[in-house]
This record gives structure tokens, sequence and C-alpha cells, in this order.
């Protein structure tokens, strides 16, 4: 990294575990830049090889994100959504461009004046692979936002571990868990994952995704009601159903963070379980911001702390994992699971 870039840092979850809660305090810093969900619903095709142009990158990050449009069509984003109701695209929200459904928001309190903005600078940038567009736009959001860092966070970047760990290895890396019955509870209930579980149930019974289907694709009858134009919220709140699903995922993605970091190695890593942040959150918050070099970690730790919802000592949740860990790729997955 270049000695004038900013520092960078990401944070690895399975999501449904406190990470949305953990880049809310970090966006309290004031030298710190918090991206909520870049990596996973809006930059995932990170390990795409060819090299695209500022314009075409641009094109990726403006264009709608599909299963988020369904989502909406049927009445159920998920809740880290936050375009404002009165911004221009209110009226159409099928029709969003990705970056604007969390990224942009969390960022600015007028994303669509940030989005104007960007719209004008990406497409300048040199034709180049995936992985260092987004390390561009990252710098460039830093820069406009006059921050000494950022810190990436995105539910469910489990599954992307071992690709953000090979493009961004100079980052800092927190790795954020929660016991796997507690995490599979909150799963199950959220539209996100529920479309998730129906999309990798599809691919496994199928080998297809039904939200990358091409338009002449034969699909099989009983699949066809999984397809963006054709789901309903009954279908999708079906998926919800059995916990045993979630656990069997949560125990993936677990997997899939542990042997990335296993094999890749992180420069520099912190490990944090939500049980504990919200039983001694000062002493884990302080940790944070040492971790992440504010320079008014202790500030900052205390500054927050209230924000964080503690239960009475000695009452933890236990904190078993379900069962043996699965073998690293068992469980079939599609492509890619962006929100």
């Amino acid at each position: 990294m270049d000695a004038s870039s900013p520092d960078q840092a990401i944070i690895i979850s399975t999501g449904r575990c406190g990470s949305t809660l953990v880049s809310d305090l970090i966006a309290e810093q004031p030298d710190t830049l918090s991206v909520q969900e870049f990596f996973v619903p809006v930059g995932s095709w990170i390990e795409d090889k060819e090299r695209l142009s500022g314009a075409e990158y641009w094109s990726r990050l403006s264009e709608p994100n599909p299963a988020l449009s369904a989502l909406f069509r049927i009445g159920l984003p998920p809740p880290e959504v936050r375009y404002p109701e009165n911004g221009r695209w209110a009226g159409n929200l099928g029709e969003l461009p990705r970056v604007l459904a969390t990224t942009l928001p969390k960022i600015s309190s007028d994303p669509d004046h940030l989005y104007d903005t960007l719209a004008e600078l990406v497409p300048g940038f040199p034709a180049q692979p995936v992985a260092q567009h987004h390390q561009m736009f990252l710098e460039l959001l830093t820069s406009l936002t006059n921050r000494r860092r950022w810190v990436e966070r995105s539910g469910g970047s489990s599954h992307f571990c071992l690709s953000l760990l090979k493009h961004f290895p100079a980052a800092k890396i927190v790795y954020l868990t929660r016991s796997w019955a507690d995490t599979a509870e909150s799963m199950r209930r959220h539209s996100y994952f529920q479309l998730l579980e129906l999309r990798m149930n599809a691919f496994r019974r199928y080998g297809l995704d039904p939200f990358e289907i091409a338009a002449d694709q034969p699909v099989p009858e009983e699949m066809k009601r999984y397809l963006p134009g054709q789901l309903t919220a009954q279908t999708l709140s079906e998926r919800g159903g059995d916990i045993g699903h979630y656990l069997v995922l949560c125990a993936f993605l677990a997997n899939e963070a542990e042997q990335a970091i296993a094999d890749a190695g992180p420069r520099e890593l912190l490990t944090m379980t939500y049980e504990d942040l919200v039983d001694d959150p000062l002493t884990q918050l302080s940790g944070l911001g040492r971790f992440l070099g504010f320079d008014d970690w202790a500030q900052w730790a205390h500054r927050v702390v209230g924000s964080v919802e503690t239960r009475p000592r000695g009452q933890a949740a236990a904190r078993p994992r379900p069962g043996p860990q699965p073998h690293r790729g068992r469980l079939v997955t599609p492509r890619t699971h962006e929100p």
C-alpha cells in the first residue's frame, strides 16, 4: 500500500452477529470512514478477472441489485437499507442503484449528491481489475469525506473472506463471531438470509441460482416460484421455518472464514465475539479502537459504550457450536449471495 493511502480494515462475519452495531459505533470516530454493505451486496464480483474501464465499473455500482429489487417488490427489504424516503429513487426502489441502498446513505445525509459526485469521478478510473477498482473507490470515498482510514463491513462477508484477504493484504482484519444458535435464530427471521437460504437450496437441488438465470435458460417447473419476478412474501417466509437450515449455514460461513484466515494469515487480526461485546463493552471497544489505530481510542470507547445493550454479569448465554464443524466446501453454494 502506498504511504499516502488511507489505513484500511475489514470486518469479517457471518452476519447477524452484531457487525452492524460495531460499524455504526466505528462511524462515530471522526477520522474513520465506516463503509457498510459494500463488498458483499455491491462489490461481490471481486474475483472477476477482466479489466474494466472506469465507466464499466461505475455502471456495475450504479445498476440495481436484482435480489434487493425482488425484496422491494414483495415488501420485505432488509432493515439495513437506509435510502431516504425523499430520495430521487424513493418512488422506484426497484431501480435503486446498488451503491445507494446502504453504502452511501450510511456515509452522507445527502446520498444522491454523493452519488452524483462519484458519477463524475469514478468513470475516470483507469482500466484495471475489479479489486483495484474497489481499492480506488474506497480511497476516493475516504478522501471525499476527509477521513484517515476506511473500515468496511458487510453481513455475510465470511463467504468472500479468502478473496478479501488476497486482494487487501494490507488491511487489518476484525473477525466477529456469535453463537451459532443465536445467529441462526436471527438469520431465519431476516429477509436477506431467507433469500440466501432459498438460493442455496435451489442451487443444491437444481444446480441453478434462480437470480442468475439467462432469459432463454430452461427452468424446472417446481423452481419457477423462486424466480425474481414470481417470488412472493409467503414463499420467502417459508424459508424461515426450519432453524436447522440456518445452523448449517452458520457452520458453513464460519468455516469459510476460519479456513481462509488460517490459509492466508492476515498481518493483523483481531477476533471478537458478540457475547464478549455485550458482557464487557468498554473493554472490547477499547481493544477494537486500539487495534484500528484510533488516536482517541479511550475517549471513543467511553463515548459510544452506552449504545451497547449489556447483560448483567453472570447471565451470559452459553456459546455452544452445534455439532462437528463441516468440512470446507461440503455445502454447495451459488457463485454469490448478494442480498
